[in-house]
């Protein structure tokens, strides 16, 4: 079992800011729920926004657990997949940076 955490699995890198999915489950809890029928979805809860320089500006905590991101600074909206739905494409609105 890997030490640490299932830490950040998507980033996309805009004109503005650095947006990254995070799970922030330990590889110890995941693989002891496991082995006691546990099963937690595929994906994050949480969507950590970073300057350019690498400084935390925002923390999301979503109603989904998702994998992938399309973030449209623009619109204010950042798109998500969660692989655990059969409507797997999600839309956020998000406070632009």
């Amino acid at each position: 079992i890997p030490t640490g955490i299932m830490g950040f699995s998507d980033v996309q890198v805009t004109d503005r800011a650095i947006y990254a999915v995070f799970h922030g489950r330990s590889f110890k809890d995941i693989a002891r729920d496991a082995q006691n029928g546990i099963n937690h979805p595929d994906g994050g809860q949480f969507i950590y926004v970073f300057s350019l320089a690498g400084k935390p500006l925002r923390k999301y905590v979503l109603d989904h657990y998702i994998c992938g991101i399309s973030v449209d600074e623009q619109r204010g909206v950042i798109h998500a997949t969660d692989v655990n739905e059969d409507e797997p494409i999600l839309e956020y609105s998000i406070k632009t940076i």
